[in-house]
C-alpha cells in the first residue's frame, strides 16, 4: 500500500477506531501509540548484481506497558493529526510503500506490509502480513519459479550467491 492511500484511508474515516492486526486473529493492543516514523530509502544490489532503489514509509507501533488493559483504540483522527505533523517535518514520499513495525513479547520485531483493509461501521482495520524473503535474480541465475527449486538453487554451492 502506498503512503498516500493509507494517509487518505485515515482521513476518510476519521471517527473510526485504527485497529492492526499482525497475525490472523491477532491485534495489536489498544495501548499502542505512533512513537517513530521512518522516511527510508533503500538502495541495493541483489545476488545477480541488479541494482535498485525505492523509498519506504515505516510506521512504528508500540504497546505502552502503563496502559494494559486500554480498551479504547486510538481514532483515526488522531493517527492522522500525529501523521500529518510528522509530514510537516519531513515530507512523505507518497508513493512509498507504507509498513507497520511491531513487535511484542509473543511476536518478533518486524516490518509488515498491509494485507487486507477492512472498513466497518466504527472500525478501520488493516491486516498485515510478512512477506517472505526471495531472489530478485532467479532469471540471472537460472532458477526456475517453483519454491522449493528457489530454495534449492541459492543454497550454497547451487550457482546464484
Amino acid at each position: 500500500m502506498k503512503t498516500s492511500e493509507f494517509l487518505s484511508l485515515l482521513d476518510n474515516n476519521k471517527d473510526k477506531s485504527l485497529l492492526f492486526s499482525y497475525q490472523p486473529g491477532k491485534w495489536v493492543g489498544a495501548n499502542y501509540h505512533i512513537t517513530e516514523v521512518k522516511h527510508t530509502k533503500i538502495d541495493s544490489v541483489d545476488c545477480g548484481s541488479g541494482t535498485d532503489a525505492w523509498n519506504e514509509t515505516i510506521i512504528q507501533l508500540w504497546e505502552s506497558p502503563s496502559e494494559i488493559g486500554k480498551r479504547d483504540y486510538m481514532s483515526c483522527y488522531k493517527a492522522n493529526a500525529i501523521l500529518k505533523k510528522v509530514g510537516k517535518m519531513k515530507p512523505y514520499d507518497m508513493e512509498a510503500e507504507v509498513k507497520l513495525e511491531y513487535s511484542n513479547d509473543q511476536f518478533h520485531t518486524a516490518q509488515l506490509f498491509v494485507d487486507q483493509v477492512v472498513v466497518t461501521e466504527k472500525e478501520l482495520q488493516f491486516h498485515l502480513s510478512v512477506y517472505k524473503t526471495d531472489c530478485k535474480a532467479k532469471e540471472t541465475c537460472g532458477i526456475p519459479e517453483p519454491a522449493a527449486a528457489v530454495a534449492e538453487a541459492c543454497a550454497p554451492g547451487g550457482g546464484c550467491c
